[in-house]
């Protein structure tokens, strides 16, 4: 197929507010696909090539931009293979290599194509495509029920290859897809309330948990092999041989856990954020040493657990790892709840999480069963731009725009993100001296005062609320907020959204 085709349809997406009008331009272009473009133009689609970054920053396409070409004869295969090479393309004296593939592809791309490319290149592109969007695109195409296309990509955490199964394959073989040990799922997700008592209003009979301050872990294991992913499903087995110890001397063959991991004082207290992630940004083992927590359990030597109640899970998990299990109660009292959550405080934890006691567990979904309460009102959200600071902080790069992601594009661009405000407080002098020359790295474009960055820096940012603000497109400014932390662990599209700061105007 030509890139322009496809390029078509992601303009026509980006256009349509219409969710149904999305799903069936996309469900189109995939029947018109060859089998073997469709796990790649599904990547492209949802801002995730199959060769993730390739290492190209802005100011290498920009050197690299040709007049465009006049007629479109650009494929998706060679779009394709230009990412390999440029991935390929690396070490001493790269750079000239990698300047010809892309003024070569450059040249061959129309207007459009170029401006596609560009998105791909740099991990910008917003074609309006999320993954739930194309997710009913491809049950529609293949003529499957959205239920099954919708589990089989969460348990195989590749919608590319779910794309592919649905539409040349079998309803049985859709069906079949499972849980694999060594195949990381997608991780269940929670909503939030405002106090332990909403949240149980909300999910009944419950199990309150702590909800610690450490990263996202998904362990598991098959005979003597152990593997542990992020919750982005990236592969830190080798950096965590503390964990793989632990979850091999747990009395099981075949098993996959999920929790977190953080590291711990003297008196046993959870030690900052920043050094539990420090164990995840280099591939040498540090001296701090991370303790394992799990909080779920879904398979057990051969016997899937996704589908059986919470109680079942706690159950299995309390007999194979009780050492490892998050502290929690199981109730439907509010005032054990709320006791819980002072507990959890208490021992310097974040809050609590309260879990509905007959879930399932939905992978890659955040639904009401699991609700989690922070006692501060802390929301992720992506790094637009940032200004240089003056005072002591001249020549830093110090006040932060901060954009909250607008899935339906309700205030812009699809898939896009909308200014909600700006803070310069919380940065210590290390942030300030990593994030001066992070986004200098991330620059798109810059003004006498603001660098523009890629919007791929996701920040935790403490808030006492949100007020109504002409200001921003969204209608709503941030209200005293201030840095608690980068969240290397989670990517821009798992951004808090427009809508649920919105929400706050209600509450």
């Amino acid at each position: 197929m030509l890139l322009l085709e496809l390029v078509k349809t992601a303009e026509a997406v980006t256009a349509t507010r219409s969710r149904l009008a999305k799903v069936d331009a996309l469900a189109q272009l995939l029947g018109r696909l060859d089998p073997g473009e469709i796990p790649t133009a599904v990547g492209w689609l949802v801002a995730k090539p199959r060769q993730g970054r390739v290492g190209v920053g802005w100011s290498a396409v920009a050197a690299a931009k040709e007049a465009p070409a006049a007629e479109p004869s650009l494929t998706l295969a060679d779009l394709d293979a230009a990412l390999d090479g440029l991935l390929a393309t690396a070490g001493t004296g790269s750079g000239a290599g990698r300047a010809a593939i892309l003024r070569t592809l450059m040249a061959a791309a129309t207007g459009p194509e170029q401006s596609f490319i560009t998105g791909v290149l740099l991990g910008e592109l917003r074609t309006g495509a999320l993954e739930g969007v194309l997710t009913d695109a491809v049950a529609r195409a293949a003529g499957k029920p959205v239920d099954a296309v919708r589990r089989a990509a969460m348990l195989s955490g590749d919608l590319g290859g779910t794309a592919l199964l649905a539409i040349t394959g079998t309803e049985a073989e859709l069906d079949a897809v499972g849980l694999v040990v060594g195949r990381p799922v997608q991780p269940m997700l929670a909503a939030t309330a405002a106090s332990p008592s909403a949240a149980l209003d909300v999910t009944g009979e419950s199990s309150v948990e702590y909800k610690l301050d450490g990263a996202r872990i998904q362990v598991h294991r098959a005979g003597d092999d152990v593997s542990i992913f992020t919750r982005n499903l990236a592969d830190v087995t080798h950096r965590l041989p503390e964990v793989v110890e632990a979850v091999r001397g747990l009395p099981v063959r075949d098993v996959i856990l999920d929790g977190e991991t953080l590291a711990l004082d003297e008196e046993g207290g959870p030690r900052p954020f920043q050094e539990t992630m420090a164990r995840f940004g280099a591939d040498a083992v540090r001296e701090t040493v991370l303790h394992p927590w799990f909080f779920d359990v879904l398979h057990i030597d051969g016997r899937d657990l996704l589908d059986e109640p919470l109680s079942a899970r706690i159950g299995e998990l309390e007999r194979i790892a009780q050492e490892y299990r998050i502290p929690g109660e199981v109730t439907a009292d509010r005032a054990v709840a709320e006791r819980v959550s002072q507990d959890a405080l208490a021992a310097g934890h974040e809050g609590v999480v309260v879990k509905a006691i007959g879930s399932t567990y939905a992978a890659g979904r955040r639904g009401a069963n699991w609700v989690k309460v922070k006692p501060v009102l802390t929301y992720d959200l992506v790094v637009l731009a940032c200004e240089w600071g003056s005072g002591r902080r001249t020549g830093m790069l110090s006040n932060l725009h901060l954009g909250a992601l607008d899935p339906d594009g309700e205030f812009g661009a699809p898939g896009g993100y909308v200014m909600v405000g700006k803070t310069f407080k919380g940065l210590t002098d290390a942030l300030l001296r990593w994030q001066t020359e992070r986004f200098q790295e991330l620059e798109v474009r810059r003004t006498a005062g603001t660098v523009w960055v890629e919007p791929v820096t996701v920040v935790e940012i403490a808030i006492d609320g949100v007020q109504q603000s002409p200001r921003y497109p969204g209608g709503i400014a941030l209200r005293f907020a201030r840095v608690k932390r980068y969240r290397d662990d989670k990517a821009p599209a798992e951004a808090d959204t427009i809508q649920a700061l919105r929400a706050l105007l209600r509450s």
